[in-house]
């Protein structure tokens, strides 16, 4: 190991960034001038300029030392422990030599790439700034954005900060949300022409109305912002794109905010001069309560084309009108130039796989639709109709009867996890999942449904309050023809949280695993190449570069995201990626690395306690039960059973005494530096019920568990 904890654990707090000018003159000089041009240079490999590599966004790197023949080699270079970190999603840059990356609560460094040499560490301080926010939002985030020597990072708490590349140093900070509002930022920043694209998230926690902002790089001022679903019709509309999507909407919906909130999927298409869109869902889900006399609910869940000087409408298309199930369309968007009818002639296309489980070749041009197929179990659709783009539904998945059974589920048949394309190969490198959802609405109110505040309410129920046990779902890495609209190859995987793939010119396809493997598929074949187990679950892609002529492949190490907090379950938990188990870690291979692996610290299933002493009351944990779901469920996981975000409450002494409680829940004891929310609306009374839920849950864990060692 070249770095201790110990060191890399220094400083990790401080407001300010830490430069070390001496580590710096270390690295590599800067030569590069990160701008259009460079971000459009789609043969360089050297450097990993932006979150899918390149405006492309295709993930594929044009290196070759690392290949179907010599991937075998492959060892570790060296790791970076980071202690203080939980949830790693992020895609770090790498920008002549020094890797930059953004951890837990937007923490940014700088190291250099070719050693793990800490340059300097920037901490914007993201618990404090959040207030009531720490109970909507989680500590991670997808990346960050490089421009002409400035990093841009984005903090849950939905601020945009520039960083001078050299030194860590704020250069300005911009707040993009409304901080009354329970909105937070988990994606990526992008770059382009001197501005900065970001949007947000939120719509499950309260009335939301989505937009994206454009900033100028240098000063962080407003350049434009562009709403993608209409307010109320009586104060006029920003542009004649809301007038004209006003039209596909009914009731009052712009008291639930309508939605359509983009938290990923933000490419911008050098050769149209465009921003392309991957729109959010409804807010709330249920369109019954959203829009209850029906329409297409524009732009919800869809692919939306903007100038990208002004801001201004080009065109779209919609993946889902009249979304319903949480299908949206924030999933990346990948340009390539394709030969669709053999011919010779390229499209200038754009590939797309949302949530509803296909996957759409789309002429970025125009809009019009030109391939769709279903990648994934789709039961809510038989088809695409080629004529109009619009879905071919299927009667009764709208669960109009109040309950259906529908696939995919809300984590979709693929999430945000990223695709790659290989333009050598002619695949699309897909991390697919499987799992079906109940949807019931039966006990929802709709004349008199509200808008949440800050807390979770989707309009329909999904069973939240029970566990999600191992082997409900399936995943794997599919090789796709975007052409053919044909798998060509497919490799299991486990469960239902699927990382994202990196692809490159020797044919190597690079993917992590919630089981903690890291590996590497022959991109023609499928065949496992290579494979290493890092101790603990991955969620994060991975990149590659050169330094001095030798390849890297970097990935980040820390399980978390949605899939992990919100829905957890047993189906993760058995894993033993329990919350602070293992310590993260940044991990570097390259061919012939002699660095033995860390110890980050054994698999550990936290064991729920039943005292005998206490004794469990129906009537609360059924009081309990709705406030579990409303606030607890987002980190906790469904059913109290943690998928490794967040401690499992079952397993927790804190919940079996009302005063430990008290002192988390009600009155912050854990805000810092844990950035466990406080929540002083509620009362002892409702304290007290979510303790006998939790009680409950537990009970029901200890029981389950014993009839299995029996039938064994």
């Amino acid at each position: 190991m070249r770095l201790s904890a110990r060191g890399l654990a220094v400083g990790v707090t401080l407001s300010l960034a830490i430069a070390l000018p001496l580590g710096f003159n270390a690295a590599r000089a800067a030569t590069t001038t990160v701008d259009a041009a460079a971000l459009s240079d789609q043969a360089q490999g050297k450097n990993w300029l932006a979150y899918g590599r390149n405006f492309y966004e295709q993930r594929y790197s044009p290196l070759t030392q690392i290949n179907t023949e010599s991937v075998k080699r492959l060892g570790l270079e060296w790791n970076m422990p980071l202690p203080k970190d939980r949830s790693l999603l992020g895609t770090p840059l790498v920008v002549d030599g020094v890797l930059y990356f953004s951890g837990s609560w937007s923490v940014t460094r700088a190291i250099e790439a070719k050693t793990g040499k800490l340059l300097w560490e920037f901490d914007p301080k993201s618990i404090e700034h959040a207030g009531d926010r720490l109970r909507v939002m989680w500590d991670s985030n997808r990346g960050l954005a490089y421009w002409k020597g400035t990093i841009v990072i984005c903090t849950i708490d939905g601020r945009l900060i520039a960083l001078d590349a050299k030194t860590g140093k704020q250069r300005w900070s911009t707040q993009t949300t409304d901080k009354s509002k329970p909105l937070y930022i988990s994606g990526h920043p992008k770059v382009f022409r001197g501005l900065v694209l970001i949007g947000n998230g939120g719509t499950e926690f309260g009335a939301s109305r989505g937009y994206v902002s454009a900033y100028h790089i240098t000063t962080g001022k407003l350049a434009w912002r562009w709403f993608v679903v209409p307010g109320n019709p009586k104060d006029g509309f920003e542009d004649p794109s809301q007038e004209m999507a006003a039209k596909t909407w009914t009731g009052e919906w712009w008291k639930f905010g309508g939605g359509g909130n983009v938290w990923n999927g933000l490419t911008y298409d050098p050769e149209f001069n465009q921003i392309l869109l991957g729109t959010g869902n409804g807010s709330p889900w249920n369109r019954k309560v959203r829009s209850p006399g029906g329409g297409d609910n524009l732009f919800l869940c869809s692919i939306v084309a903007l100038d990208a000087d002004t801001g201004k409408y080009k065109w779209h298309y919609q993946t889902n009108p009249g979304e319903t199930w949480d299908y949206n369309s924030s999933m990346d968007i990948v340009l390539a130039d394709l030969d669709l009818n053999g011919n010779g002639k390229k499209t200038k296309a754009l590939m797309h796989a949302p949530k509803n489980g296909f996957f759409y070749v789309v002429d970025r041009s125009n809009g019009k639709l030109l391939k769709a197929e279903k990648i994934a179990k789709v039961t809510w659709a038989t088809g695409i109709d080629m004529k109009t783009g619009r879905p071919i539904e299927v009667e009764g998945a709208r669960y109009e009867d109040g309950e259906e059974v529908v696939w995919p589920g809300p984590l979709g048949a693929h999430n945000w996890h990223a695709m790659s394309y290989s333009p050598k190969t002619g695949l699309v490198y897909i991390p697919k999942s499987e799992q079906p959802a109940q949807f019931n609405d039966t006990k929802i109110k709709m004349v008199d449904w509200r808008s949440p505040y800050f807390a979770t309410d989707t309009a329909v129920g999904m069973g939240l309050e029970n566990d999600v046990p191992p082997g409900v779902s399936t995943s794997s890495l599919i090789a796709w023809d975007p052409i053919k609209q044909v798998k060509v190859w497919e490799q299991p995987t486990k469960e239902f949280w699927n990382p994202g793939t990196m692809v490159t010119a020797g044919d190597v396809v690079f993917q992590g695993g919630i089981d903690g493997s890291f590996s590497a598929y022959h991109a023609v074949s499928g065949e496992k190449l290579w494979s290493v187990n890092l101790g603990s679950g991955i969620s994060a892609p991975p990149i590659t570069y050169e330094v001095d002529g030798k390849q890297y492949v970097s990935l980040l190490v820390g399980f978390g995201g949605a899939g992990v907090s919100f829905v957890g379950g047993e189906a993760l938990r058995q894993f033993g990626w329990a919350y602070g188990a293992q310590t993260r870690q940044l991990y570097t291979f390259a061919l012939d690395g002699k660095t033995p692996l860390p110890k980050v610290g054994d698999p550990f299933i936290p064991k729920p306690i039943v005292p005998t002493d206490f004794k469990v009351d129906p009537a609360l944990v059924a009081k309990g039960e709705p406030l579990y779901v409303s606030h607890c469920t987002m980190c906790h996981g469904a059913g109290a059973a943690s998928g490794g975000y967040a401690p499992d409450l079952r397993a927790s002494p804190m919940v079996v005494s009302l005063p430990a409680f008290k002192a988390v829940v009600q009155n912050g004891a854990k805000v810092q530096p844990f950035g466990m929310p406080q929540f002083k609306e509620i009362s002892d009374s409702d304290l007290e019920a979510l303790q006998h839920f939790v009680r409950s849950r537990a009970e029901i864990a200890v029981k389950n568990s014993e009839s299995a060692a029996k039938k064994e």
